[in-house]
């Protein structure tokens, strides 16, 4: 595909991070994992699904200590089932806000 043009606006970098989210609105705190981040928005897996719409609020925590965590407010795209995968969710977001 010579024609082929990347249309996003933020490049993707490509990650394997711990990180946990909560669900606005709802009590409790779960895990995932961050599959991919970019400036506009990130992929992860989750054991749950989440709706389109729902706001997420992540902490992720990078595995080096020469990275800080970064805590993120965001916005549920996409809930997918990984294919091949038993129980885990691909959850595409955008971010809203970055938190302090």
């Amino acid at each position: 595909m010579l024609d082929y043009q990347e249309k996003r606006q933020y490049p993707r970098m490509e990650i394997e991070c711990p990180a946990c989210f909560t669900i606005e609105g709802q009590a409790g705190q779960a895990g995932a994992i961050v599959k991919n981040l970019s400036g506009g928005g990130l992929l992860m897996w989750l054991e749950q699904s989440v709706p389109p719409g729902a706001l997420l609020s992540i902490r992720i925590d990078p595995p080096s200590d020469i990275t800080p965590p970064m805590k993120a407010r965001v916005k549920v795209l996409r809930c997918t089932p990984v294919e091949g995968v038993e129980g885990q969710f691909a959850v595409a977001c955008q971010t809203e806000e970055i938190l302090p």
